[in-house]
């Protein structure tokens, strides 16, 4: 079974890069509920104030965590990355309303133009809080030495939810290139047991993606991850990329989950 994940907005693009992405609460509910019922059961959600501006408003965050419950099962998963300009102390606020799950990102790395500050001590705590919370971590591995990193904290004890979700991270600027071999490379380090999903940036979105779904992986789809729907075409929101990556799993033979399978598969047992 092949979970679909939805990213609608992410921490980078605008409206002038694409006037169909969603920033405002709304805008991301609807999108989500979209793509849910065309198959997704997870939603990864990144936060943008009223200026469009990436933020941890914990206001906000309810805001749209309350509009997507309101009108579907989704499992949600909370961007604690939210933006490059964005402290650590903030976004790592965002567990404590208690998603049912929440990224990790194990190491800070150059990210484009900027930094992405993720402190050794500060990600063991965030950690800890999300152990303690209940809530699901993805660990999203942009290079090779941040699944080293993710592996450590689960030798620490600070990972205990089983299995370990991981997102292999490909074609960010500061880390790792977008090609088959280093896809390949990562998928075979992953600890045994592990749930993965391939994130490719760009245009080497849907390449990469029918490779993890070979591989074995889930798949996300999303304006975080590309603007267009093929070389040239802007997509028109986020369902056409959620149902093309639908249509690569299934001409893969693979079935799509529902939310119940999706909940056995990342070991979340419903509060």
């Amino acid at each position: 079974m092949t979970i679909i994940t939805v990213a609608p907005t992410g921490p980078i693009a605008t409206k002038a890069d694409n006037p169909t992405l969603p920033t405002q609460p709304a805008e991301i509910a609807d999108e989500v509920v979209r793509a849910y019922e065309a198959g997704a059961t997870v939603a990864h959600i990144h936060l943008r104030d009223e200026h469009d501006r990436p933020t941890a408003d914990l206001g906000i965050a309810k805001r749209v965590l309350d509009l997507i419950a309101q009108r579907c099962d989704i499992l949600v998963q909370l961007s604690t990355g939210v933006g490059l300009s964005v402290p650590f102390e903030e976004r790592a606020k965002l567990v404590d309303l208690r998603p049912e799950m929440a990224t990790l990102n194990p190491c800070s790395m150059s990210f484009g133009d900027g930094e992405f500050r993720n402190p050794p001590r500060d990600v063991r705590e965030l950690a800890a809080r999300m152990r303690d919370l209940g809530v699901k971590p993805e660990l999203e591995i942009y290079d090779t030495g941040h699944l080293e990193a993710a592996l450590r904290l689960r030798d620490e004890g600070f990972l205990d939810s089983e299995p370990l979700q991981f997102s292999i991270v490909l074609g960010v600027r500061g880390g790792m290139a977008a090609t088959p071999r280093n896809l390949i490379t990562m998928a075979e380090r992953l600890p045994e047991g592990a749930v993965w999903q391939v994130i490719a940036i760009g245009r080497a979105n849907r390449s990469l993606t029918a490779i993890g779904l070979a591989l074995g992986g889930n798949a996300r789809a999303g304006m975080e991850d590309t603007l267009y729907l093929d070389k040239g075409v802007p997509t028109n929101g986020n369902l056409p990329l959620v149902q093309r990556t639908i249509g690569l799993a299934s001409a893969l033979g693979h079935s799509i989950a529902d939310v119940e399978t999706t909940r056995k598969e990342l070991g979340i047992v419903r509060a």
